[in-house]
């Protein structure tokens, strides 16, 4: 039969892949990429870019592109079908991975190259391409007699196949529980527009009344707004007991056991390849230099903000003490007193806020501030096949007219979509023939979608992770690397990749920036000033609570990675709990098992690496610094942004590249002035 992934010509055709295509596609391309890299090898003895690594990239890239739009669409439009052809490849793609990395002929080849003279007549991101080839054949066990990468092998199939499972067990603990509510007394303290998604989910699944679910916009206002106390508890119980033995569906998706493998199994290859744990082997292609660092600088962020987190969080109790009567706080109220804390204190909250964010002047105006800073024009395109009616497609060309990239956009929840938001790559950019490959990438969010005839109305925190997800989109398709191995985010380390999706964060505080699109979606006004004052007053409202909440996910991932023992095992929860009693404000309630669902470091690419997110975000602050001192809308700082940052992909090192747009080492008093944590204690 035809199978439009082994036919891929430019962009994929989403409406005509089934899950039957999956496997066999997948099957005749590895077999295929076997073969070519035989006659690679053999037709050669002197090895050359032309001859041997260029065309292992065009083989990689095809893998790429059949792949890429079965892997997202497990994530964006989830079936049973799909699911399972989609696990059945796992496997066959990590065996292939394993067994190019521990090719000795490859290694041999590249070996060659690397030490022949055309090498140092190579360009900078040739040269950082046949490094990191010859780096990432140790970390395949390269160097490893036969028992040992045969060992090595196994481990990472397993892996694959845990942490898909582990990742299934998530979604699938998600899309069960629902709370059916006919009485709509019981959801007093909800904002209308919660109340409406409620109605609208509960016709949508032929129910009477409202529907609560445990995606993000149905759960967030209950936890933010409910006055039912019952009801707060009850979804919390829910949400933080998914995938585990704990709560309403103790047992169904357990993710322990799955966890405890996980982990050893990482420890286990770890040591093989000559690391003494996880941690270390991760940082192999990180940007901190050990995992004594890394340890220092959370530490240094907990101590710093510690203090001042308690002080927060003893404001919310003596608040909910003195004007509400709540002597005792629960984890589930946290959210709801600290919520009216901040109307009290500030007088605004983000219901305030969502009408001035309608979807489509949002969207228009995140597109407003890359071309004022970059010189660029984003334009939708009509009739681009895709896997759900809500998806809207775009392309961006720069100031000269060359098109640059273009990419998917996929706002709003749904079920049997995951959670989260995110970007990922459809198609890398890389010279072929023809010319350039553009960049096409896909930005994925779980926005609360419109209700009746309104647009989708956005909080203010839904606008900041647009934006964070459209600056790894520009890092992604804003390349002038013509490899793909390092051209946008490929080959960036990962403590220095959510650079650019940090630092699009800053533009949605600046006024200059709000009035470009921040407009009532009734009468076009823009923000008041009394209300812009009170958003940017509030701006740092509970950032110690958030950044130690942050602290406490980054020091439990790395602990758990540098810490296990064989003998003692993963100690998942009881490290959390140690993590929790040193740098935790808030003591969640016994049966609490975030653990289980915490998808970054068991399922996605962050183990051992969640403290990413704080060491990217000293670069970010400090990135962002050079257009306070210049102007949020400098374009000569943005062109320099552009030039040195967002297009050098991972052609060089992020320090240097760093260095070159800053003219200086980052420092991290820009981070500490931005969450208002500069007077704190070193």
């Amino acid at each position: 039969m035809s199978n439009p992934l082994l036919e891929l010509r430019g962009l994929p055709p989403f409406s005509e892949i089934r899950p039957e295509h999956v496997e066999p596609a997948i099957d005749t391309l590895l077999k295929q990429s076997r073969t070519r890299v035989r006659e690679l090898l053999d037709e050669n003895s002197v090895y050359s870019w032309d001859n041997l690594v260029d065309p292992l990239e065009a083989m990689d890239d095809r893998i790429s592109r059949a792949w890429s739009p079965v892997s997202h669409m497990n994530s964006v439009v989830n079936t049973e079908e799909l699911r399972a052809a989609y696990t059945a490849c796992l496997p066959k793609l990590s065996e292939y991975s394993t067994e190019m990395g521990q090719h000795e002929g490859l290694y041999r080849a590249f070996r060659q190259i690397a030490d022949g003279p055309d090498y140092q007549d190579f360009d900078t991101a040739q040269k950082k391409i046949i490094d990191n080839a010859l780096r990432d054949f140790r970390l395949s066990g390269i160097e490893l007699d036969q028992a040992a990468r045969d060992r090595y092998k196994a481990i990472m199939q397993e892996l694959s196949q845990l942490t898909s499972k582990f990742s299934d067990n998530v979604l699938d603990a998600t899309n069960a529980w629902h709370r059916q509510i006919s009485d709509e007394s019981e959801l007093g303290g909800l904002p209308e527009s919660a109340v409406s998604l409620a109605r609208q989910t509960a016709e949508q699944r032929g129910l009477d009344g409202f529907v609560l679910t445990l995606e993000f916009p149905s759960y967030y206002p209950v936890m933010t707004y409910a006055d039912n106390r019952a009801l707060r508890e009850e979804l919390y119980t829910a949400y933080v007991t998914r995938a585990s033995d704990q709560g309403p569906d103790a047992g169904r998706w357990d993710n322990a056991a799955l966890m405890e493998q996980i982990v050893g199994l990482r420890h286990e290859a770890a040591r093989l390849l000559g690391f003494d744990n996880y941690a270390e082997r991760s940082l192999a292609t990180k940007m901190a230099e050990s995992t004594d660092r890394v340890m220092e600088f959370l530490t240094d962020l907990a101590t710093r903000s510690k203090l001042a987190a308690e002080q927060e969080l003893e404001e919310v109790r003596a608040y909910a003490r003195e004007h509400h009567g709540q002597d005792a706080l629960q984890a589930w109220d946290i959210g709801y007193y600290s919520e009216k804390l901040r109307q009290d204190k500030y007088a605004i909250s983000q219901e305030e806020l969502k009408p001035y964010f309608p979807e489509p002047r949002v969207v228009q105006g995140l597109f407003s501030i890359v071309e004022r800073l970059y010189g660029l024009s984003i334009d939708s395109v009509s009739g681009v096949d895709s896997w759900h009616p809500d998806v809207r497609f775009y392309r961006i060309h720069d100031a000269a007219g060359r098109l640059r990239g273009e990419f998917y956009l996929d706002l709003f929840a749904r079920p049997h979509k995951r959670g989260g938001a995110w970007m990922d790559e459809c198609i890398s950019r890389r010279r072929v023939q023809e010319g350039v490959q553009t960049p096409v990438a896909y930005l994925t969010c779980n926005f609360t979608p419109p209700i009746g005839d309104d647009p989708a109305l956005f909080t203010h925190d839904e606008v900041i992770t647009l934006f964070h997800e459209f600056g790894h989109g520009l890092h992604h398709m804003l390349t002038q690397v013509d490899y793909a191995g390092v051209s946008g985010i490929s080959g960036v380390p990962w403590d220095a990749v959510e650079l650019p999706s940090q630092f699009m964060e800053n533009w949605c505080w600046e006024r200059d920036a709000l009035d470009l699109f921040a407009r009532h979606y009734q009468d076009d006004t823009t923000i008041p000033d009394d209300l812009f004052e009170r958003m940017r007053r509030a701006r740092n409202f509970q950032s110690a609570m958030q950044m130690v909440r942050q602290l406490e996910f980054a020091i439990f991932d790395f602990r758990l990675h540098r810490e296990y023992d064989s003998g003692r095992g993963a100690r998942i929860h009881d490290i959390l709990e140690e993590v929790r009693r040193n740098v935790a404000v808030i003591q969640p309630p016994a049966y609490n098992r975030f653990e289980n669902g915490f998808t970054h470091i068991f399922s996605g690419g962050y183990a051992a690496g969640y403290y990413s997110y704080k060491w990217a975000e000293v670069l970010s602050a400090d990135a962002f610094s050079a257009f306070e001192e210049t102007g949020i809308f400098n374009r000569d700082t943005g062109e320099k942004f552009l030039n040195s940052i967002l297009e050098q992909g991972g052609s060089r090192e992020p320090l240097e590249l760093f260095v070159e747009f800053r003219g200086r080492e980052p420092t991290i008093d820009a981070l500490l002035r931005h969450c208002g944590l500069a007077e704190s204690p070193a």
